[in-house]
């Protein structure tokens, strides 16, 4: 049994869980320990506790934070804080201020390398289906008041604990045993105190950064901004660092040229294909979670131009790694090593490396705390369109570096609580995210700067053809790639509120990143923001949209399972023979989607899911990414 760390006897109130469930306060023997809190029944006359009632995960815990007593509150429910996990918030009632702040700090310290904190929470309770602070009808609304500090966490995905829960059951599967993104075993996250290397030059921006070389060691000084780290070089200069610049100098693969991280079996072969030498090759994430994939090009075999295998790194019981036949190694790199020499059951050896490091990954900002941009600083090069906001340009910031330039037109967004949101947006960093680098609000109109991505609206690359004939594998990895950057914004609470494939764009590498998360919240056009207006997302909208408006990370899920659609018939309009107001009166009575020519059962079976009539019974974003890692997994 854990050693316990704190307990006392709070009061408990009943969670609420559905809107007709009573109200109701106990008294509860609340334990914390290394591993979760614990609530018991018991004997107030003999001093001893009962039962366990109940416990959160401490891994589940998203935020710790008090909550502001309704009037007329008893004095024994003054001291309120709430412990909010994927359930929602358990509010527990302290018996003095010095307990509840006891609590509130010792969580927050256990709780602060935690991957799905929040970034704003709800002050004020939950009661009879409304927040009492916002008014908002959602339990799972985004809160309404931003934490200062992270709320003393940091989201950086850092974990002590190695036990973890199963999710809950998928439609496809019994049980969800792994986490997402996944953490492959060999890569732990840096910490306070630990060497790391540099896998990108990063040349400083302001005078808080740290210059970065390529290959050289650094000491972490501090990791409290879940983006940038201080750290300390060989030199004993300090600064702020990109996090995602840097990995741990003893662990990892990243070290290593021959692995990609983050790239799939489409971009594999395609660099492969490139690169045109017989034996090349790269070591990539497998689409399973934790398992690693070699990827070898050939010559060989008699097809024109070549082909590219796939051998999947096994392993054995005892944690050994093997390839084609069983030679073992206790690490991978030594059995890549091994291979370069000997084929040993594959179609070649590994002769030549292939690597996809010549682009620095993006940042969150340009430098430290930069969010403001000077416009002076940007150089307009071409126009690649216009959109809700305006138009959109191509250019450079200081000459050198990508990016995608929104010029908002005035009078189109409510600007004041937008540039107050950015610093927030910024701070959201995900490999299928297009990432935000800054605003410029010093001048009207104001620009938003964002990451530049070369291939462009995914709708456009979808009913263009600039896939050729796309594979069963290429179209779900799209859906992947958007599953997953979607479950990174669900764990931070973040609605998008307009997810469709318009508002998704495609890398150089054919990678799919969302766009545009959360800004339809800022339009001040009629018909965009009333379900009535035809600009209004109709098509991409469930039911409790279309007759009442509420918008939660369920009204996400609807859209994808259209943007899964929209992926599977190349770009086709959803419901093309109907009108908005025939699609909210069908779509109301049951109306769904067919099944793409491209879909197979299972895949149209993720789509449905989607779809169903009550939002509390389509999946989460983090089922439906394993979901659709599994399905690739079979496809592969």
């Amino acid at each position: 049994m854990s050693e316990t760390i704190l307990e006392d006897i709070f009061t408990k109130r009943s969670q609420q869980k559905k809107k007709t469930s009573p109200l109701n306060y106990k008294e509860r023997w609340f334990v914390l320990s290394q591993e979760k809190v614990a609530y018991y029944d018991f004997d107030s006359d003999k001093g001893k506790r009962k039962g366990m009632k109940g416990s959160v995960d401490l891994e589940k815990i998203k935020c710790v934070e008090m909550v502001q007593s309704e009037p007329n509150t008893p004095p024994e429910r003054l001291f309120a804080f709430q412990i909010v996990y994927d359930e929602g918030p358990l509010y527990v009632f302290a018996k003095s201020e010095d307990i509840r702040t006891q609590w509130i700090k010792k969580l927050k310290e256990m709780v602060r390398f935690n991957k799905d904190v929040m970034q704003k929470y709800h002050p004020c309770f939950w009661l009879d289906g409304v927040w009492l602070c916002c008014k908002q009808e959602v339990k799972q609304a985004m809160g309404c008041k931003v934490l200062d500090s992270k709320n003393g966490f940091s989201s950086n995905a850092s974990r002590r604990r190695g036990s973890r829960k199963p999710l809950p059951p998928t439609p496809t599967e019994e049980k969800c045993v792994r986490p997402l993104p996944p953490q492959p075993p060999e890569t732990p996250s840096p910490s306070v105190g630990m060497t790391v290397i540099a896998e990108y030059n990063f040349a400083p921006v302001t005078p808080q950064d740290l210059e970065l070389r390529k290959d050289e060691e650094y000491t972490i000084l501090e990791m409290s901004d879940q983006n940038w780290w201080k750290a300390r070089d060989k030199y004993g200069k300090e600064g702020y660092i990109p996090c995602n610049y840097v990995v741990e100098a003893e662990n990892g693969l990243e070290r290593f040229d021959w692995y990609s991280k983050n790239m799939n079996r489409s971009q594999a072969e395609n660099l492969l294909k490139t690169e045109n030498k017989d034996g090349g090759f790269l070591v990539r994430d497998s689409s399973k979670a934790g398992k690693y994939t070699v990827s070898l090009f050939t010559k060989s075999g008699g097809e024109t131009g070549g082909s590219c295998r796939h051998y999947n790194i096994c392993t054995t019981a005892e944690g050994q790694f093997y390839l084609a036949e069983r030679h073992f190694f206790s690490t991978i790199p030594e059995l890549i090593n091994y291979h370069q020499h000997n084929a040993a059951g594959m179609v070649s050896r590994l002769k030549y490396i292939v690597s996809n490091r010549a682009l620095p990954p993006s940042t969150a900002g340009f430098g430290y705390g930069e969010w403001e941009i000077d416009p002076h600083n940007l150089t307009f090069i071409k126009e690649l369109g216009s959109g809700q906001f305006g138009v959109v340009k191509y250019g450079k910031w200081q000459g050198q570096h990508d990016v995608a330039i929104k010029m908002i037109k005035e009078g189109s967004m409510s600007e004041d609580d937008f540039i107050e949101e950015a610093k927030i947006m910024m701070k959201l960093r995900h490999e299928n995210l297009v990432q935000l680098y800054g605003v410029c609000t010093k001048q009207r109109p104001i620009y938003i700067v964002t990451e530049f991505l070369s291939n462009g609206c995914l709708l456009t690359y979808l009913r263009e053809g600039l896939m050729q004939h796309p594979t069963a594998v290429q179209l779900l990895e799209m859906c992947k790639d958007i599953s997953e950057g979607m479950a990174y914004l669900e764990s931070q609470q973040y609605i998008h509120r307009d997810l469709a494939a318009r508002n998704c764009l495609v890398d150089g590498n054919g990678s799919i990143k969302v766009t545009d998360f959360g800004l339809s919240r800022y339009v001040l056009d009629d018909e965009y923001t009333s379900s009535a207006g035809s600009k209004f997302p109709v098509r991409w909208s469930p039911p409790e949209v279309l007759l009442f408006c509420k918008f939660s990370s369920k009204s996400d899920i609807w859209a994808y399972g259209i943007l899964m659609w929209e992926v599977y018939t190349l770009g086709r309009l959803p419901y093309e023979r109907l009108n908005n107001t025939e699609i909210v009166d069908q779509v109301s009575r049951g109306l769904r989607l067919f099944r793409p020519q491209l879909a197979n059962e299972k895949v149209y079976n993720i789509m449905t899911s989607c779809w169903m009539d009550k939002a509390d019974e389509r999946p989460t974003f983090q089922e439906l990414a394993l979901t659709v890692q599994d399905l690739l997994y079979e496809l592969q």
